[in-house]
């Protein structure tokens, strides 16, 4: 149960903390902000692309692949904790993993999606 003195704890610190951030962003109006610095990205220099331009579709190939990677190393830390437990069970079970994704694997290189060119 929230006693009375903890709720008006809580909406007085957060009463201050608006008024002041009100107060502090009032002090910086966008008016005084100089133009290059109102750009987007690019530290102030003006940009070359649009910020929405698209990606070539081979960098979400490499996207996936890393991505795929990645989840290995997720399930190989706590695998080592249960491989001091089970043994050549886990032994065993991690293998296949590894098979099946080095499978993925070749697969994509055989259809040519590790192909940069």
């Amino acid at each position: 149960m929230i006693t009375a003195g903890a709720l008006l704890m809580v909406v007085g610190t957060t009463t201050i903390a608006l008024l002041v951030l009100r107060w502090v962003g009032g002090a910086v109006r966008r008016e005084t902000i100089p133009e290059p610095q109102r750009l987007p990205f690019l530290g102030g220099n003006p940009p070359t692309t649009h910020a929405w331009s698209r990606y070539h579709i081979r960098y979400y190939a490499m996207a996936l692949l890393f991505l795929a990677f990645d989840m290995e190393m997720v399930f190989m830390y706590p695998w080592a904790v249960v491989f001091v437990r089970e043994g050549t069970v886990a032994l065993v079970e991690m293998l296949m993993f590894i098979v099946i994704l080095l499978l993925g694997i070749l697969y994509a290189w055989r259809e040519g999606a590790l192909e940069w060119a």
